[in-house]
């Protein structure tokens, strides 16, 4: 392993931003790191420009023991982290140098070491089973012992704001064991998760101010405060702080390292990453997600898909005015974006704005953007939703602003019917089987095909018909497929009984290896919902083919 000076925060005293991704947040159920996901993860943490990356408990856990060797070996070069291995302090009743997991500390051959302790007296005469001044002892020898070889020691004070709250002195003296050793900075962690924001920096405060040591924050999330209690420490005087990636961790998590990295650069103007680090905090977040195989949570702060995402017609007005109206930042700052939803709460400035978006200038067209939103909020009423089908919005504008005469008044094709059928087989083999006739460039044109359901059957044969005639066709492929059934409706049928018939939303995700688009159809007939869905992807395909289009989402 190779590595630089961690940028803006050296080995002397600069502010930490720590992560514990690899050790603290696998603690979180469903997640399994391999070694070859700890070393991307790492990589990932260090681009973004954090200081220090624990990399797990060497001697405790295997795969962990095996990651510090490979990073040893030179298969981990770090540009601006300092690599931590993590781990207890000795055992009761013997020493730091015959302790065999103190040791292996050593043999991961990072130049930090973070050192576990309990600072609260009831888990060490309960869970330890031994009296405060064994617990103080175990602390200064192993530090004691890291140091003399030549490492930085942190040490995490293990329940320490509950410790503190039962019996102070104890804590106190746990912290002042580990200073009196040498150990640099000392982690005061709500382990339990409990704190609040005041609560805690009051406790802060008061123990910065009892001790002079130089202290640091460790908080879990279980009252959905660790970020807002990583934070109120900063403001307490902090500055060491320990987080994971996307808040991933044991319970309800930890404190989520973007959201702590962009409150500290963009609220309390903390220059804790290197120049256009921030920018990369929606990246590496996204990116840690698929590793750990979590969907990306679209609601986290600063980094996540709606995290200015806009609905409300009121937002869009004042957006269209000046973005910063309704956004707290600028989202480019974090590497994110903002982006406009129509829905049927949408006005002339929702659709107006998202039509910029998708290249469809509505701003000088007043009576097709009125139009244009009479449409959405019609269609959106009968079950349609274009929050998610970029791509039906912006064919539903284009008609709205091209009028009949317009370029999509000549579709690349039409149909003239369609038909599938369910084949029960002998065998017990189940196929659909669905037939088309269309019109393309001039010919009429009848295909065929099997598919293993009935959209995928008439996928199959609207591209038996149609690639022949349109080569483009060839490079489309249907990429997901989501089906929803809708609340029954409110009509009444013949003999004034309400309406009972369901109705299905289907939105279709097609690709052409360069990018992907979302196409929405809604009917009381799945395969028809679906028909109008493929046949909007097409279509805007073929606007893209054509030249017909130039922005594409």
């Amino acid at each position: 392993m190779t590595r630089t000076e961690p940028a803006g925060t050296s080995l002397g005293d600069g502010f930490h931003l720590y992560d514990t991704t690899l050790r603290d947040g696998a603690q979180r159920e469903g997640i399994s790191y391999s070694v070859a996901d700890k070393l991307a993860v790492a990589r990932l943490l260090d681009e973004l420009g954090v200081g220090y990356i624990e990399g797990g408990w060497p001697g405790a856990m295997p795969k962990d023991t095996e990651f510090f060797a490979k990073a040893a070996a030179g298969e981990l070069t770090l540009k601006h982290a300092v690599l931590v291995a993590f781990g207890s302090t000795r055992k009761p009743g013997t020493t730091a140098a015959r302790d065999e997991q103190v040791r292996a500390l050593l043999d991961a051959r990072t130049p930090v070491i973070t050192l576990v302790a309990k600072s609260d007296r009831r888990h060490i005469e309960r869970a330890l089973r031994v009296d405060v001044d064994e617990a103080c002892a175990m602390v200064r020898d192993t530090v004691s012992l890291l140091v003399g070889e030549g490492r930085r020691v942190f040490l995490d004070a293990e329940h320490f704001f509950d410790g503190y709250a039962f019996d102070p002195d104890t804590s106190l003296r746990v912290l002042d064991a580990a200073a009196g050793a040498g150990a640099d900075v000392l982690v005061l962690c709500d382990t339990n998760g409990g704190q609040l924001p005041l609560g805690l920096a009051e406790t802060v405060r008061e123990v910065a101010e009892r001790t002079g040591h130089r202290l640091g924050i460790h908080c879990q999330d279980d009252t959905s405060c660790a970020v807002a209690n990583t934070i109120a420490a900063v403001q307490a005087g902090v500055t060491h702080v320990q987080c994971t990636a996307n808040g991933y961790g044991e319970r309800a998590g930890n404190a989520d390292l973007f959201a702590v990295a962009a409150n500290l650069v963009t609220k309390l103007g903390m220059d804790v990453l290197p120049a256009g680090g921030s920018a990369e905090l929606t990246r590496v977040s996204h990116a840690v997600a698929e590793i750990a195989n979590i969907a990306p949570d679209a609601h986290k702060a600063y980094v996540g898909g709606s995290a200015f995402a806009h609905k409300a017609g009121l937002h869009a007005s004042a957006i269209k005015v000046d973005p910063l109206l309704y956004n707290h930042i600028d989202p480019a700052v974090v590497g994110n974006e903002m982006r406009v939803l129509v829905t049927e709460m949408a006005g002339r400035a929702s659709l107006e704005l998202k039509g910029r978006e998708l290249g469809v200038d509505l701003a000088g067209r007043p009576e097709a953007l009125t139009s244009a939103v009479r449409e959405v909020k019609r269609l959106e009423a009968r079950g349609w939703s274009f929050e998610a089908a970029d791509a039906s919005l912006e064919l539903l504008l284009r008609r709205e602003v091209d009028g009949p005469e317009g370029e999509l008044d000549e579709p690349p094709f039409t149909l003239e019917s369609y038909r599938v059928v369910l084949d029960h087989r002998l065998d017990g083999e189940i196929v659909s089987e669905a037939t088309v006739k269309v019109h393309v460039n001039g010919h009429r044109v009848i295909a065929t095909a099997e598919g293993n359901g009935p959209v995928h059957a008439l996928d199959a044969a609207l591209r038996e018909a149609l690639t022949p005639h349109l080569p483009w066709l060839g490079r489309v492929e249907l990429a997901d497929y989501k089906v929803r059934i809708l609340s029954p409706g409110a009509e009444t049928d013949a003999y004034g009984h309400p309406g009972t018939d369901a109705v299905t939303r289907v939105l279709v995700e097609s690709s052409d290896g360069e990018r992907e688009w979302t196409t929405v159809g809604v009917h009381a007939n799945i395969v028809e919902a679906s028909w109008l869905a493929l046949c909007d992807a097409l279509v805007h395909k073929s606007l893209r083919a054509t030249g017909g289009a130039e922005v594409s989402r």
